[in-house]
């Protein structure tokens, strides 16, 4: 399993290393650079000096084969460097006048001023030589480039291996700063473990790490969200309830009363009642699906080419048998413009709750009359009715499930508008209800649509 912690250490811990490496390699190169200066600067100095002190005659020199030494005092404080340079003074006739001890008796440079590199009996050496025309000797100072190198050597590796040896202490200081980095992640997902199914409290918001604040902000929304939708759920399964109860117990006294009764016509409207009853219960449960599968089903649903006029044609046909019982007519326009829908399975359903919610509140002789636009990407359906109308104080409740309002359907169940409010949002699209002046009333929904090719 991927572990935000260990992760994120890994990645501290690579990043380090690469940005420690490439300090220790520059840290290498810049001061072996820099010693390397330094070293050439005490040699050029060296002979300079010896060049000076030959000049005030404070060396004694003498042509003695080599064997004589610069009077020179040793530094007892200083043995180890004052062997690391090494004189000699030579007449620019070749002779050999001077060295200091230890040093070469063979010439350790051919070049009369300057650096150079050398190999004198079989040993590097870097080399400065300075000549003084006047005294007629020439100055060179030399230093065993083994020497230099164990020396430079020795400073690097003072500089960079504590540096090395700190990365494990860096490392571990990173892993345990990440670790206290990301507590309020461990004790949100502790908290979050611990509470029941059921506990939808809000999170606390107080003293969060910016980077958290907004995920704890969106589980409280969600939370909210989740028990709005559980309390919908409670009070849809209450009401459900209660609408079933009554069809059902009607049913239950109707089949009782042609039970028991011997008169032949009261026997038949019992049954005739009890097949209403089981109409009007096979459209509550039906709408109940409806309601249902629209607040659970899937979003999505592919393109058709249909056009729209074969929807409303369909749901006319269905709803022909409840407009003839009912002595009202649906009208729908001749010309209809050639509209696809997204989710035409979402505009049936709104456009026949519609529809019908129309036809069960026009009164006999009244006419249901349906029209069709498309502006702009949009689809406009309109459906007008000659029914009562809905009293203004109703107007924001009648999408509620199980709204009833003062001008009630005897076939009615409070719960095709709030389809068609549901239907439509999933839509994307928007629903509006108005009383229309000379009465009855005007529902327009409008959804996205796209012309057909």
């Amino acid at each position: 399993m991927n572990s935000i912690r260990s992760r994120l250490t890994g990645i501290l811990i690579g990043v380090t290393c690469l940005v420690w490496l490439f300090a220790v390699v520059w840290i290498h190169n810049s001061t072996q650079s820099q010693l390397e200066k330094v070293l050439d600067a005490r040699l050029m100095e060296a002979a300079r000096m010896v060049n000076s002190l030959l000049v005030d005659h404070r060396v004694e020199v003498g042509p003695d084969g080599g064997k004589g030494q610069l009077s020179l005092k040793p530094m007892p404080d200083f043995p180890h460097y004052e062997r690391q340079l090494f004189c000699q003074i030579w007449a620019l006739d070749g002779q050999l006048v001077g060295r200091s001890e230890s040093a070469p008796v063979t010439r350790l440079t051919d070049v009369a001023n300057g650096f150079s590199n050398t190999v004198v009996a079989g040993e590097r050496w870097r080399v400065f030589a300075v000549e003084n025309t006047q005294l007629g000797l020439r100055v060179m100072v030399g230093d065993s480039l083994h020497v230099r190198e164990t020396l430079v050597q020795n400073v690097v590796t003072g500089l960079v291996l504590p540096a090395l040896l700190v990365l494990p202490i860096l490392a571990g200081m990173i892993w345990l700063c990440v670790r206290r980095g990301l507590d309020p992640l461990s004790r949100l997902a502790s908290l979050l473990s611990r509470r029941q199914a059921q506990d939808l409290r809000p999170l606390p918001e107080t003293n969060l790490p910016k980077e958290i604040a907004p995920a704890v902000t969106a589980l409280n929304g969600l939370f909210h969200r989740v028990e709005e939708a559980r309390e919908r759920e409670r009070n849809f399964a209450i009401f459900a309830a209660h609408e079933l109860k009554t069809p059902l117990a009607g049913l239950k006294t109707q089949a009782q009363i042609a039970e028991g009764t011997t008169d032949d016509a009261v026997r038949a409207n019992a049954v005739r009642q009890i097949a209403a009853g089981v109409d009007r219960t096979s459209r509550l449960v039906s709408q109940l699906l409806d309601l249902a599968a629209l607040e659970t089903g899937d979003e999505t649903e592919p393109l058709t080419r249909e056009p729209v006029g074969k929807l409303l044609a369909a749901i006319a046909l269905d709803l022909r048998m409840l407009a003839a019982h009912r002595g009202v007519s649906i009208e729908l326009p001749e010309n209809l413009p050639q509209i696809s829908l997204p989710q035409p399975h979402l505009f049936t359903l709104a456009a026949r709750n519609l529809i019908e919610n129309a036809v069960n509140h026009s009164p006999k002789d009244g006419i249901v009359r349906c029209r069709i636009a498309a502006d702009n990407g949009k689809l406009v359906l309109t459906v007008d009715d000659d029914g009562p109308g809905i009293p203004d104080e109703e107007m924001p409740y009648v999408t509620e499930r199980f709204f009833r309002g003062a001008h009630r359907n005897e076939n009615g169940s409070g719960l095709g508008l709030a389809i068609v409010q549901t239907a439509v949002a999933r839509m994307e699209g928007s629903a509006r209800l108005a009383n229309r002046t000379g009465g009855g009333l005007c529902a327009e929904l409008t959804v996205p649509a796209t012309a057909a090719t």
